[in-house]
């Protein structure tokens, strides 16, 4: 069994996370007799293929790492070589491994900007080491947010003038919404969305049909994390079905920053002028925003209340009624009829909602209130699907029993006549 060696792979990019230190260029001549560890890393570095195969097949250790705790999957992700990431990985290179300033061939990948390795890597399971959602210091990047660095402008393309554009992270595009306020530094002032994909819009029925519960979940988990952001709390102000798109996992994921908002120091926001039906669709939107008042994250709770009803009766808020005709009916605490059965708003769904849209925005639930609600809701459902399930087996071994003994004594009677 080879030992761990002492010696320091120095050739090419180095990890991402080391203190600065020049870099030996590529090209070197590996000195005979060094560790054939340090000749592996040494072929990744080169990206020399074949040589790599041959020192694997006369046993070297994949994952061997040198004094710095680097392995040949480290060098190679700095390199960008694809094919000797894939090398490595087919002959069990850990995908997760951690130099000793913490970098791992994944975030490797990322600082040098090689998108083809960090694909392959995820797609092998490869993870950065994320914060969790709600985090104590606010240089850490929490779950599910994008570090602003890792961030490439160098071809954005702009979608709304100086606020929204689409830019590069890890090779793959995303939408980001730009914040001008002057109190936010360079990296507070974006905001990424990076979950493009199919639209509540053309789902609405399918998700009427299928487990509205997991889907609503969904919105209010993706909404609570907003409106819990720390050090300020995030307004939508946009949340409407086309801004909820379902991504391959099936999962909807809130979407479309551009006219959300950003709460630091105040409890609330008053606009200089009111949203026009050009911005966003008044058919989701709270009535305090339409009238021009002072509004808080409330206005969010509003606008689900309205996609939750969506999602149970299949169609808009007052489908036959124009846009301008939808905000004068919210201002005169007029809401959406209930006309879907009962029983699909069993279980306090109904009141849920109402609560959501109240006139009131101080009794709007939280979203994490809503969560708590939907949770028990989903398990109350859950449960009611598991006893229908047992219930039909039960009827189902019955009937298969009473057939056997139907069939037993249609058996008795024929060898009974035959007899006789």
């Amino acid at each position: 069994m080879e030992s761990k060696s002492q010696s320091r792979f120095s050739l090419g990019r180095q990890s991402s996370l080391a203190p600065e230190r020049d870099a030996v260029g590529g090209g070197d001549e590996v000195e005979e007799g060094i560790d054939s560890g340090i000749r592996l890393m040494y072929s990744a570095n080169e990206g020399d293929l074949e040589g790599m195969k041959e020192l694997l097949e006369s046993g070297t250790i994949v994952n061997f790492r040198d004094i710095d705790g680097r392995t040949a999957l480290h060098v190679a992700a700095c390199q960008g070589h694809p094919d000797v990431v894939e090398l490595l990985l087919g002959n069990g290179a850990e995908v997760n491994v951690e130099d000793r300033w913490g970098s791992t061939p994944l975030a490797d990948a990322i600082h040098y900007q090689n998108n083809d390795v960090v694909k392959l890597l995820e797609a092998h399971g490869a993870k950065l080491p994320m914060a969790p959602m709600h985090v104590q210091n606010a240089r850490e990047i929490p779950e599910y947010e994008i570090d602003p660095k890792e961030l490439d402008f160098s071809n954005s393309v702009d979608i709304t003038k100086g606020t929204f554009c689409i830019a590069s992270w890890r090779g793959t595009q995303v939408a980001v919404k730009r914040f001008g306020e002057a109190l936010f530094t360079d990296e507070e002032k974006v905001w990424v969305d990076k979950h493009l994909g199919m639209s509540l819009h053309y789902c609405r029925r399918y998700f009427c049909i299928v487990g509205f519960d997991n889907f609503a979940l969904d919105i209010a988990r993706g909404m609570n994390y907003l409106h819990e952001h720390k050090p300020e709390a995030i307004i939508h102000r946009d949340l409407e079905p086309s801004n909820i798109l379902r991504d391959d996992s099936g999962h909807l994921k809130v979407a479309d920053f551009g006219l959300s908002k950003l709460m630091r120091f105040t409890k609330s926001i008053k606009e200089d002028k009111p949203l026009t039906s050009q911005e966003t669709s008044w058919r989701y939107v709270a009535p305090e925003v339409l009238k021009n008042e002072e509004y808080d994250t409330m206005v969010d709770v509003f606008s689900f209340a309205l996609i939750l009803q969506e999602m149970i009766e299949g169609c808009p808020p007052f489908p036959t009624k124009q846009e301008i005709d939808v905000a004068k009916a919210y201002a005169a605490n007029e809401r959406p009829p209930f006309r879907a059965p009962v029983k699909l708003y069993a279980h306090g769904l109904r009141e849920l909602i109402e609560d959501c849209w109240s006139e009131n925005p101080a009794r709007r639930p939280t979203f994490r209130l809503i969560i708590s609600k939907l949770e028990e809701i989903n398990q109350i459902l859950t449960r009611a699907r598991r006893w229908k399930v047992r219930t039909l087996k039960c009827f189902q071994n019955l009937e298969a029993i009473l057939k056997i003994d139907h069939s037993n004594s249609k058996s008795r009677s024929s060898r009974s006549t035959l007899y006789n």
